[in-house]
């Protein structure tokens, strides 16, 4: 069950763009979004409480989180939700932690383990994305666009600082397996 969650939201991301890109309906693309948070949160608990825990999940999951924080940053760099400059140094920091862990991949070391902030940082993001897409709709878009950024500052804030904590982690890991 819980990794059938995660497929779900990992299909979740090309019916996002396609309803925010190309049908043009945010609160479409708000709800498909917010389905992808809560099935986030809910394959981990799902798979903890059935004992259900993959390796699968464990790699997946961390892997469509970061799918769908990149999809929605390109999408919304295409309609000028954010700054390109943003979302450029956003998707580097995962390109940056991503070739190392191809690096740990292919050294078959272990991976640096998600941490709270990381989940926080992804939490914050997750929630910011979907109250930033309702911003340009009247009866609740200035609400809506002040939560969204007050989650973005903190998951922005949070994803650069766990991405140096992961960098680091993972550049002493790749140097204790060269030493091992």
């Amino acid at each position: 069950i819980p990794n059938l969650l995660t497929l779900l939201r990992a299909a979740g991301v090309p019916i996002f763009l396609y309803f925010f890109l190309v049908a043009d309906k945010p609160v479409i693309s708000f709800f498909i979004i917010a389905i992808g948070g809560v099935t986030d949160y809910l394959d981990g608990k799902v798979a903890r409480a059935l004992n259900q825990t993959s390796e699968f999940g464990a790699k997946f999951d961390p892997t469509v989180d970061r799918l769908y924080i990149g999809a929605i940053l390109i999408a919304f760099a295409l309609r000028d939700y954010l700054s390109w400059q943003l979302i450029v140094a956003l998707i580097l920091r995962d390109l940056i932690l991503f070739i190392l862990v191809l690096i740990q991949r292919i050294k078959k070391l272990p991976f640096a383990e998600v941490t709270f902030l990381g989940k926080a940082a992804t939490f914050n993001l997750l929630y910011a994305f979907p109250l930033l897409l309702l911003q340009d709709l009247s009866f609740i878009g200035e609400a809506s666009f002040a939560a969204g950024w007050a989650f973005a500052i903190w998951g922005v804030a949070l994803y650069f600082y766990t991405g140096i904590q992961y960098l680091y982690r993972g550049i002493e890991i790749i140097k204790k397996g060269k030493r091992g």
